[in-house]
């Protein structure tokens, strides 16, 4: 299973190293079998020496290699770290920053012709969840337009936006819907994102379709993120 970190906009660099052996620490000492992602911000990318089973990515970038783009990070900055996953679609970007579907199609065309991993997160607010399942999963679709589902490094997050930072999770009824449903239709690992945390990642990692987990607030203490990482070992499905 894939359990990921998103720092969002908090840890230096200081910090991240520090997160990111004390997480590399643990790995080796469990043997663990987790695929364990650091999605940290740009000013705490550096190479620290993962392990084959950790790699820390970038929560964002700018669909160019370089170029005149000032205040903005292309895959030139990237490349210096060896930076091989992205997130690509998440809801802080399409709502807060304002995102559209075109211009996050550019930016995952430009991420798949440099064949890293794609961390692709989709998701409904909550005046799409009250109107029913099936109204969520149209919204879901509409944002695959212009995604090749079919890149092998892809991984998809599903999201949904009103439980990411809210404390409050999707039920697992809710979660094993709308997974079923992608799963019925796409062949790519299936993550689920929001309010994820010590308590919940074990009932959240047995549903059928979920093969990890993205996670915000909750995974940075370190501790908490190793004991989330210690519980996917023992998830058995």
């Amino acid at each position: 299973m894939i359990i990921a970190s998103n720092f969002k906009t908090n840890y230096t660099r200081a910090g991240t190293k520090a997160f990111v052996q004390a997480i590399q620490a643990y790995i080796a000492q469990a043997k663990s079998r987790q695929q364990v992602r650091i999605f940290a911000p740009f000013t705490a990318l550096d190479r620290f020496g993962e392990h084959d089973n950790l790699k820390v990515g970038a929560q964002n970038f700018y669909p160019v290699q370089s170029g005149s783009y000032t205040g903005e990070i292309g895959f030139q900055q990237l490349e210096e770290f060896r930076i091989e996953s992205v997130l690509i679609g998440h809801s802080e970007r399409r709502h807060l920053l304002k995102e559209s579907q075109a211009f996050i199609a550019q930016k995952y065309d430009f991420a798949k012709a440099r064949e890293v991993e794609i961390v692709y997160c989709i998701g409904e607010p909550a005046e799409i969840r009250v109107q029913g399942i099936d109204a969520v999963m149209s919204y879901l679709w509409e944002q695959f337009e212009g995604i090749d589902v079919h890149y092998d490094r892809l991984v998809i997050a599903y999201e949904p936006v009103w439980a990411i930072g809210t404390g409050l999770s999707a039920s697992l009824d809710d979660i094993d819907d709308v997974l079923s449903r992608l799963r019925a239709k796409l062949s790519k690992p299936l993550l689920y994102g929001g309010s994820v945390k010590v308590d919940n990642i074990e009932s959240i990692l047995h549903v059928k379709a979920c093969e990890g987990v993205l996670v915000g607030t909750a995974s940075w203490n370190e501790n908490a993120f190793c004991e989330m990482i210690r519980i996917a070992d023992h998830v058995n499905k």
